[in-house]
């Protein structure tokens, strides 16, 4: 028979959930507070693409520039993730995320002063920008392995899991009526905002999650390395896979909300608040699917991969719909259909990576694949920009086309240990 490869769980098993319902309840409290770091993280991004348009006719820039103020964001945590993901599997995980939260709220603290005591504030609002990046690169996604090394079995990681991808799918629900909010007053408000945010989430990583009373000593780094390629070698298709629908789901995601924005504010003159409810729609459907898959899903590997499947397929079919009209409310039911698909998606990624992953390369492996999740950020308003100058009439289908390569790559590569067994 010719091998496939498959998804094998790496968590203890029966014995380990007795032992597991013991925990005392401040482990909800832990993970209450670790939630806040995706929510501050989204916050700090998602939060400026209603404003974009305003900073446009405010500094004098153009769409493509206002569209580079996220991509330089995401482009340095691409750069950095990787970094992070390997101190924080030999240092310890609030080590690093705790001074990457004080680097994001310093970074958001020069964009604001820029916006509001500087003339051409755009190049130093990159700056500001790029330092948030970098402290991005070290919070949201030493999350993942912090959750899986909190846990002992399947089950409750995928429901954390799910708690930390609504509390992200909640931060951009939130952003865009934040955002709006605040840029009524002055556009460059909201990043006024991202250093309070930041200090909210140090102080509860600091007094309510509680660092191992032993910890592993790491491996020497040759045979970490060695791991690591072992771990790929073992287990790159379905890695791969995964990595790649991160990618396309993400991607499409920034590129549908920087177009939704964009739209709404030139086509239908919806500005402020009003423009953030409405974004707020397809999120908020994401976010409401994000946290029911995590509680269905629990150890059930085959369940994740139908479950991401099917929401693709939904994900595909409402995408390429959207050709058909710009009728305002069809495009934003469309959306939320959009929304659902992605959001049923991503919890159940999370769990794969958290739960194939052996302990010792978890941080790392996870990291890369955050670093996946933000090359999707990164180009999705800036390649969006471009489409919707010289490609109008077919960017849903091509939109509709990358999400049917990471339906495939759901169908064919990810092949859970339960269902090859069959």
């Amino acid at each position: 028979m010719e091998h496939v490869e498959n998804i094998q769980s790496v968590k203890a098993n029966k014995k380990s959930k007795s032992t597991s319902k013991n925990k005392p309840n401040n482990q909800k409290w832990a993970v209450l507070s670790i939630s806040s770091i995706p929510l501050v993280m989204t916050l700090g991004n998602s939060m400026l693409i209603p404003v974009l348009p305003a900073m446009e006719k405010s500094i004098g820039i153009s769409p493509f520039q206002s569209s580079m103020i996220i991509t330089v964001y995401s482009i340095l945590a691409i750069i950095f993730i990787p970094v992070a993901g390997f101190l924080s599997d030999h240092i310890g995980r609030k080590k690093v995320i705790i001074p990457s939260l004080a680097i994001a709220a310093i970074g958001g603290l020069i964009s604001a002063w820029a916006g509001w005591k500087i003339d051409n504030p755009y190049w130093i609002i990159l700056i500001g920008r790029a330092l948030q990046g970098i402290g991005a690169a070290g919070a949201f996604p030493i999350v993942l392995p912090l959750v899986g090394d909190m846990f002992k079995t399947d089950e409750e990681v995928s429901s954390s899991l799910g708690l930390i991808e609504t509390s992200n799918t909640l931060g951009k629900v939130l952003s865009p009526i934040l955002g709006a909010f605040l840029a009524g007053f002055f556009w460059f408000i909201p990043f006024f905002s991202i250093p309070i945010f930041c200090l909210i989430s140090i102080l509860l990583m600091v007094f309510l999650v509680k660092s191992p009373n032993k910890r592993e000593k790491p491996l020497p780094f040759k045979q970490f390395i060695h791991n690591i390629k072992d771990t790929f070698k073992n287990n790159g298709k379905w890695l791969y896979a995964v990595f790649i629908i991160g990618i396309i789901l993400m991607f499409v995601l920034f590129a549908v909300l920087f177009y939704l924005s964009d739209t709404l504010e030139k086509v239908y003159d919806v500005k402020d608040v009003k423009k953030g409810l409405l974004l707020a729609i397809p999120l908020g459907g994401l976010c409401i699917a994000s946290y029911i898959t995590g509680k269905l899903i629990k150890e059930n590997k085959v369940l994740m991969k139908w479950i991401t499947f099917g929401g693709i397929v939904l994900l595909v079919a409402s995408i390429v719909t959207l050709s058909f009209s710009k009728a305002m409310w069809f495009m934003i039911t469309l959306f939320l259909l959009s929304g659902i698909g992605i959001g049923v998606g991503l919890p159940c990624l999370d769990a794969f990576i958290t739960s194939g992953i052996e302990k010792q390369e978890r941080g790392t492996v996870s990291s890369i694949y955050s670093s996946m999740r933000f090359i999707g950020v990164a180009a999705g308003p800036p390649i969006m920009a471009i489409m919707m100058k010289h490609a109008e009439n077919s960017l849903f289908y091509i939109l509709g086309g990358l999400s049917v390569i990471a339906a495939i790559a759901t169908f064919m590569a990810i092949k859970p240990e339960t269902e090859e067994a069959k």
